[in-house]
């Protein structure tokens, strides 16, 4: 009952007009982001970091929030007109979503997409506020060897857990290691990793560092796969929802946010996994099973309100823990940086009101994106027309002035440069994203717990496991690494269904759709 009082407190404070307008903003802008495919909530929050030093920090983490959920709600509309996932959690709703539209019931699936994802994200938003003091309370207790547990916990479980290759998980995971450690050694105090260049010895901001990844690696990514011929958008047809409609989506609704909330809690990264398990869960469970493959409208209901679901539970360790598990969470964690602020368990008690009137502001935001997706989506279709060159040469200016407005260097625009063409490798090699950035954030402060854990022991690496919360998180890891060996040593020895895969096949459906994203620069 805390968290409830609180989160009244909170809606005091995000209703005040100036509030109220910097969320709307926030939806608004992270609609029309989430929108075009290939431009994600982190990099639009990534490319605004810079440019908003300025605002007071309530109404800057207010509008970093709307974006997040607004980019989940735009998301939706390109899987469905164009199949175009643009996040890899969109994959599953692009495979019913899309077939909908080209049946002319386009309309209705915009409007399950809406409406689920408004549900969940409320639902998940109180959870998050009934569910954030009590880990807070738990995480007060906690010391620097069960803190290191944590993180490496979400080291392992990032890099396990996205991408297809675990050794590329790793070599991502390193690749931010290494940056996030550039600098001055806290104990010695003398430069590492700094190749003798003298503007490395502060290190490397980790704003540029974002800024490169997400927009300059982004875009030119898209340059290299660039098609010239314009997007083929499935026009809006239909009613919005039936009675039959509704009564097919109400369920599913309510059984993503129930999938999806949970594993966005769990430091284990992305929404990928339980959008997938959504899906198969209602294929199971659906009347009409023959449907999936061809336009059901369970397969969009499902995904998109665990989608929201698990954005919503990602801020839970996220505030209470100070870890991200999704990129754009990670830009979240710098938003906060930037203002000297450091998300963890202290965070619920020197910045309480900034905390709970964030909360309050995404169950604002929540029902502003329903207002502006239901009326609107047809406009917001339109924004698919824009030509990709005039788009990513804006985003390839925004990011210049941002790396460079972030410390005024001229040194920033060469790292600018080196680390967009890094970012390009990655995706050229099939190098994930986000565990560069968790890597990066978490790295120093990782460091930083292990060195205190190794004093107060002598040096003695008992030391790093003297607690049974450490044992336990030990445990874990152990389990998440071996695990998946162990499961595909069964599945070996389990005889191949025989015939072709058909068409109502969600791993089919999800590849077929991530080729086409990847082909189309998503």
């Amino acid at each position: 009952m805390d968290g409830l009082n609180a989160l009244l407190d909170g809606m005091s404070a995000a209703l005040t007009p100036m509030n109220l307008l910097y969320a709307f903003f926030g939806v608004l802008l992270g609609t029309a982001i989430g929108v075009l495919p290939g431009i994600g909530p982190a990099m639009a929050i990534a490319l605004l970091l810079p440019l908003t030093y300025t605002l007071p920090v309530e109404q800057a983490i207010i509008m970093f929030a709307g974006l997040y959920y607004g980019g989940m709600y735009g998301g939706s509309t390109t899987s469905i007109l164009l199949n175009t996932p643009g996040e890899s959690a969109s994959v599953m709703t692009a495979i019913e979503g899309n077939k909908m539209a080209k049946a002319g019931r386009g309309a209705a699936a915009l409007s399950t997409a809406a409406i689920g994802s408004f549900v969940a994200g409320t639902i998940a938003t109180f959870c998050l506020a009934l569910l954030a003091p009590q880990v807070v309370k738990v995480a007060i207790q906690l010391g620097d060897p069960d803190y290191l547990a944590v993180m490496l916990f979400a080291f392992v479980a990032v890099t396990t857990v996205l991408g297809s290759s675990k050794i590329r998980g790793f070599a991502s995971l390193g690749l931010g290691v290494w940056i996030g450690l550039i600098g001055i050694d806290p104990t010695s105090g003398q430069q590492r990793l700094t190749f003798g260049i003298d503007q490395l010895s502060d290190g490397i901001d980790v704003v540029v560092v974002a800024v490169a990844v997400f927009a300059m690696g982004e875009a030119l990514w898209i340059a290299a796969h660039l098609r010239r011929a314009p997007a083929r958008i499935t026009p809006i047809k239909g009613r919005w929802m039936t009675r039959e409609d509704l009564s097919r989506s109400w369920k599913p609704w309510l059984r993503g946010t129930v999938i999806g909330f949970p594993f966005g809690a769990i430091p284990a990264g992305g929404a990928e996994i339980p959008t997938f398990l959504s899906y198969i869960s209602e294929r199971k469970l659906s009347k009409k099973p023959e449907e999936f493959g061809h336009g059901a409208i369970e397969g969009v209901a499902g995904p998109e309100a665990t989608n929201n679901a698990s954005a919503a539970g990602s801020l839970v360790p996220l505030l209470t823990l100070g870890i991200p598990t999704t990129a754009t969470a990670a830009v979240m964690i710098l938003a906060f940086q930037t203002y000297g602020i450091q998300p963890g368990p202290r965070l619920f008690q020197d910045q309480g009101p900034l905390v709970w009137t964030l909360i309050a502001s995404l169950l604002i935001g929540n029902a502003m994106l329903l207002l502006l997706n239901l009326p609107m989506a047809g406009l917001w279709a339109k924004l698919l027309l824009i030509p990709r060159p005039y788009l990513y040469a804006g985003i390839l200016m925004f990011a210049s002035l941002g790396a460079y407005a972030a410390n005024g260097s001229p040194f920033d625009l060469w790292l600018l440069l080196f680390i967009g063409g890094l970012g390009f490798a990655m995706r050229r090699f099939g190098l994930p994203v986000v565990p560069l950035i968790v890597g990066l954030i978490l790295a120093p402060r990782a460091e930083v717990f292990m060195r205190r854990a190794l004093q107060i022991s002598d040096g003695h690496l008992s030391g790093l496991v003297n607690t049974t919360f450490s044992k336990v998180v030990y445990v874990l890891i152990a389990l998440l690494i071996v695990a998946p060996f162990i499961w595909s040593r069964v599945r070996g020895r389990r005889t191949p269904p025989e015939g072709p895969v058909g068409p109502s096949s969600p791993t089919t459906g999800a590849d077929d759709a991530r080729v086409h994203a990847n082909t189309e620069g998503a």
